[in-house]
């Protein structure tokens, strides 16, 4: 690259800095606030989990920042990555079909925890030396404590933005490369959220992106055994995003060419330099792909979900499980290699985690129980003999023209041992953009959950309400943590 060419980087960067919340569309607005309430209640419905215990016990940096569910708190970094954690771990949060990558886990948690961090410093007094106490608006004034919300609101928008964007550039080809998009791709939209929330520079946004790109990772061999690894990559990214930014804040030097550069983000983890950089840049501000994020009605891996939907309809047609040969399944490619093979694995997983990613016995657990919820996972329900009788059956074609990852289908062909054939198909993602929940659907879920977390009814229905006006005032976290 020449020396006078606009890197990726600045061109984003410059974007950014045009924008603020005002800008926002209604339904960009609507999709922040939406993530908010699933993030929150994620977050504590995991809280009691032992993946979420051990990532506590292994976080030595308390500060004044909220581990939402818990009594103790933390550092910024320590709370985003807590809640990153939490808010991925039982695989119930949102999804961007044209990536895949899970958004809220990641720029949600990393967002609150900077601009809480920044709220709690003394009003309007610096700190010691330049650059700027982080909130220091883009005109020079200092942010009271009422404006974080709307800080917030930008940078969640923003954050949530880039990085289903930088997903679209080359698509599948981190997932093929062994890479984890959620974990590769959060980073930079966490550095870029944190960025815009605190009113970075243009020049401050791409050192936090350069020097996010040196943070990226996480590889997806925990596929092999149900390990724990996939659940902190949200965390990891949040918090590392998180220090990006502020790295990036105090003038530390990152490269500009961080994206399209031949040792860059894509040649790293993609295996390319090569990719549509316009579907990150193009339309940046007027366009908003954050508008079409999916939120999940099942926790597990969403590309399973359309085959659970078509397996709980065989079921409610009267299809009953003894007299199926086997289920045969038309499947995209892209998703053999994490939800279907080795594939007497995926129809006996090891345990609970494992069966997240399990299509057969998804979708035997489905058609035998007639639905997926929290309670699908555990020892004793990855052994329940009718599900497993059931997932035996299941076999997988591929469908070369399946429209992965840009929507998620679904399709069971149930053969008969009377030689009968009977079809289900799922056009698109039920809580996606053909089929999006409603706002009532998110607040029920997030009612399920905090009380699968230990809340009651009172205590779920007043989170609600503080969630309903967080962007507009304060942000006042602390009614969210454990008792």
């Amino acid at each position: 690259m020449k020396e006078n060419t606009t890197s990726l980087a600045e061109r984003l960067a410059g974007c950014i800095t045009e924008l603020d919340e005002s800008r926002l569309p209604p339904a960009v607005r609507r999709k922040c606030e939406d993530l908010l309430v699933d993030v929150v209640g994620l977050c504590v419905t995991a809280r009691n989990e032992d993946y979420v215990k051990s990532a506590l016990a292994g976080w030595d940096d308390d500060g004044p920042c909220t581990a939402i569910g818990h009594k103790r708190t933390l550092s910024a970094a320590g709370a985003a990555f807590i809640n990153g954690t939490a808010a991925h771990g039982e695989d119930f949060d949102d999804t961007f079909e044209g990536g895949p990558v899970h958004a809220g886990a990641v720029i949600v948690p990393a967002v609150l925890a900077a601009c809480e961090r920044a709220s709690s410093l003394i009003p309007n007094r610096p700190l010691p030396n330049p650059p700027p106490l982080a909130g220091e608006g883009r005109e020079g004034g200092m942010r009271g404590s009422e404006g974080w919300g709307q800080s917030a609101l930008l940078g969640i928008a923003v954050g949530t933005e880039v990085m289903c964007r930088l997903s679209t550039v080359v698509p599948k080809a981190v997932h093929k490369s062994g890479f984890h998009p959620t974990a590769i791709f959060g980073v930079m939209g966490a550095a870029a959220g944190v960025g815009a929330a605190l009113g970075l520079t243009q020049k401050q946004i791409v050192d936090a992106l350069g020097i996010a790109g040196s943070f990226a990772g996480g590889i997806i061999e925990y596929l092999a055994e149900g390990a724990w690894t996939k659940r902190l990559h949200p965390g990891w990214a949040a918090q590392s995003g998180l220090r990006a930014a502020m790295l990036g804040r105090a003038g530390y030097f990152g490269p500009r060419t961080v994206f399209e550069g031949v040792h860059g983000l894509f040649h790293g983890f993609a295996h390319t330099t090569e990719g549509n950089y316009e579907a990150l840049i193009g339309d940046f501000g007027e366009r908003w792909v954050t508008e079409t994020l999916a939120f999940k009605p099942y926790p597990c891996g969403t590309m399973a979900h359309p085959y659970i939907d078509c397996a709980r309809r065989l079921a409610a047609r009267g299809v009953k499980a003894d007299d199926i040969q086997e289920l045969v399944c038309e499947v995209a490619e892209g998703t053999v290699h994490r939800l279907w093979e080795p594939l007497v694995s995926k129809q006996r997983p090891p345990n609970g985690y494992a069966a997240k990613f399990s299509t057969p016995f998804l979708l035997a657990t489905g058609f035998v129980h007639g639905g997926v919820g929290l309670d699908a996972f555990t020892d004793a329900a990855v052994k329940d003999p009718a599900v497993l009788a059931l997932s035996s059956k299941v076999r997988f074609v591929i469908d070369p023209g399946n429209p992965y990852p840009d929507n998620f289908t679904g399709h069971i062909r149930a053969v008969m041992r009377d030689g009968s054939v009977i079809e289900e198909r799922q056009p698109h993602l039920r809580g996606g953009a053909h089929e999006p929940l409603t706002q009532k659907d998110v607040e029920d879920k997030f009612l399920l959950n905090v009380r699968h977390g230990g809340w009651d009814e009172k205590r779920g229905a007043a989170a609600l309400k503080l969630l309903a006006r967080l962007y507009d005032g304060k942000i006042e976290l602390q009614s969210f943590r454990g008792d």
